[in-house]
């Protein structure tokens, strides 16, 4: 049987500080969503599960999607902001898409996994938001795949112990590297040129990620998360992508601060750069 997952969840994620800014109603309805994205995304990455079983349990998210038999919570969102329940859909199908080893053999073949699993929640998120403005569509879709890459960049480690690559296999071969040793956590000797290929690419989404004036202030939910993933970005950059030593983690005063820093430019009206252009940082 579906169900949610629980509201603790959000508390332990990088939303909790992003949702500070909305007003109540606001906030628990986007809760409610990501408590619907947990509970997806869990089914696909539980290891006490046969691929057989995950599979069972996202059609029946599918079919409830389908046929309009949401959680009771999960559906008055819906229902309040007018969500096009395909987007549920494509979300759980993102999911999906987990449950094996992943391999992609191009940037767009891997881009539509990302619109899936994060580009489709931000356009969900936009709309709990109360964003009028068509452009903040496009800026939720920016936003999302520059967040799926740098998560990709930052465990890179942990998905290659699982058997999975997100990075395209196109790629890896343009700088010399084999599926081998990445699985084995030995990669070659061009492995920092192909993180810092792909980091660009990340910095890229970032840079077009900007927020239009008339949704502005609705949208510092959203600039909160790219300054807090722009950080991780160029912290595993500045580091020299230790990803298979270590996983990148913001604590609590550095998430405060960084939310702090872009409530404070959006009071004054200045959109958050997000991640510098420069494709490293000194110090």
């Amino acid at each position: 049987m579906i169900s949610l997952a629980p509201a603790s969840a959000a508390r332990k994620s990088h939303l909790a500080f992003a949702l500070l800014c909305l007003p109540r109603h606001r906030r628990h309805d986007a809760i409610v969503f990501f408590r619907f994205c947990r509970a997806v995304d869990d089914i696909a990455d539980e290891p006490g599960r046969t691929d057989g079983e995950k599979e069972a349990l996202l059609g029946e998210w599918r079919e409830a999607i389908r046929s309009d038999r949401l959680p009771d919570d999960l559906a008055g969102v819906v229902r309040r902001h007018r969500i096009a329940r395909s987007l549920l859909g494509e979300i759980a199908d993102g999911c999906a898409m987990d449950i094996r080893p992943a391999r992609y053999r191009t940037l767009p073949d891997l881009e539509k996994y990302c619109w899936r699993v994060a580009c489709a929640v931000g356009l969900v998120s936009v709309r709990i938001f109360g964003c009028r403005d068509p452009q903040s569509d496009a800026y939720a879709e920016n936003l999302g795949h520059a967040l799926q890459l740098t998560n990709i960049l930052r465990d890179v480690g942990e998905d290659a112990a699982l058997g999975r690559i997100y990075l395209p296999l196109d790629d890896l071969e343009r700088f010399g590297i084999t599926e081998r040793e990445l699985l084995d956590g030995r990669p070659g000797a061009r492995f920092d040129e192909l993180m810092l290929f792909e980091a660009e690419r990340a910095r890229a989404r970032f840079r077009a990620a900007v927020p239009p004036a008339a949704d502005a202030r609705k949208l510092l939910p959203a600039e909160i998360m790219k300054a807090l993933y722009a950080e991780i970005l160029d912290r595993i950059e500045n580091s020299g992508f230790p990803v298979f030593g270590t996983r990148c983690r913001l604590g609590l005063p550095a998430k405060l601060a960084i939310a702090l820093r872009v409530c404070l430019r959006s009071a004054r009206g200045i959109s958050c750069p997000g991640t510098l252009p420069a494709a490293r940082r000194s110090g």
